[in-house]
């Protein structure tokens, strides 16, 4: 369980460092998330996506798996927890790259 996470934390930093500079990000976040399997309504996704970024910035996540455990909760019942910290990975690419320092503290904790 603990390497499938570090994988997926990886996997998260890949994005993140992969970032795409479009003219509508949500739609690219939107595609971003379709090649995880994540689907449903791109508006909301957007919202999840900048509310995880929100939440980042004024502190009420203290750290990655916080923020994880908030997106797990909104995304669609069935949802895995690799899903969860990939969406996690986009949403500070698309939305908030500031904050990847966030997630890179996971994986050197894991290191």
């Amino acid at each position: 369980m603990k390497s499938a996470r570090l994988v997926t934390i990886v996997g998260a930093l890949a994005i993140t460092l992969a970032a795409p500079a479009h003219a509508d990000p949500d739609t690219d976040f939107a595609n971003q998330l379709h090649t995880y399997g994540i689907y449903g309504p791109r508006d909301y996704n957007a919202w999840i996506g900048k509310i995880v970024c929100e939440r980042l910035h004024n502190g009420v996540d203290a750290d990655a798996y916080k923020s994880q455990k908030f997106v797990t909760t909104n995304l669609p019942r069935g949802s895995t927890e690799v899903q969860a910290w990939q969406f996690l990975g986009t949403a500070i690419t698309y939305y908030c790259p500031d904050q990847t320092p966030v997630l890179e503290s996971v994986s050197a904790h894991h290191s």
